[in-house]
C-alpha cells in the first residue's frame, strides 16, 4: 500500500468501477449499466487468462491495469512457455502522480514473476514510455521503429 492506496486483483462484482474508470480512459464520460454489463460479460469471457487489478483509495476506485496471459505451443525438446500482455493500464487524472501507477505495474511484475512468465508486453502511449522504462521494460529494435512496443525480461533490472 502506497500513501493510501490499495491494489487488489478485481472481481466481476468490480465491473461498475472497472467500466467507468474504462470509460474515461476512452473519453466516454463515465460509462453506464449497459457498458457496465459488457465489462462484466468481458470479465466472465476472459476467464483465468486475465487478471485485472483495481487500485483504490478510501474506498474509491482511481485506478486500473490487465495483465493477459499468452501461452505459447510446445517446442521439440522444450515445454511451452507463457508470458504477459500489459493492458488497460489507467489512473484518474486526479489521482495521477502519486504512486497509483507505480503500484498497480508493481502488482502486474509481481504476479507475472510468481507465474515465471517469460517476459512482459505492452504498447503504451509515447508519454508513457519513461514510466515502463523506469520499471525495466526495453524498447527492442527501437531504431528499427518498433511502434512503442516495450519487453521487460523476465528478471527485473537492480539499481
Amino acid at each position: 500500500m502506497t500513501s493510501g492506496i490499495a491494489v487488489r486483483s478485481a472481481t466481476v462484482a468490480d465491473a461498475v468501477a472497472l467500466a467507468t474508470l474504462r470509460a474515461l480512459f476512452l473519453g466516454a464520460g463515465e460509462g453506464d449499466d449497459a457498458f457496465a454489463r459488457d465489462v462484466a460479460a468481458w470479465l466472465e469471457e476472459e476467464g483465468e487468462r486475465r487478471t485485472t487489478w483495481l487500485a483504490e483509495r478510501d474506498g474509491a476506485a482511481i485506478g486500473m491495469a490487465s495483465l493477459f496471459e499468452y501461452r505459447r505451443m510446445p517446442r521439440p525438446g522444450g515445454g511451452a512457455s507463457r508470458w504477459g500482455y500489459v493492458s488497460n493500464m489507467f489512473v484518474r487524472e486526479e489521482a495521477r502522480d502519486a504512486g497509483v501507477g507505480a503500484a498497480l505495474l508493481d502488482a502486474v511484475i509481481a504476479a507475472a514473476e510468481a507465474r515465471g512468465y517469460a517476459r512482459l508486453v505492452l504498447s503504451p502511449s509515447e508519454r508513457a514510455i519513461p514510466f515502463y522504462a523506469r520499471a525495466g521494460f526495453l524498447v527492442p529494435g527501437q531504431a528499427a521503429g518498433s511502434d512503442r512496443l516495450l519487453v521487460r525480461p523476465a528478471a527485473r533490472p537492480r539499481g
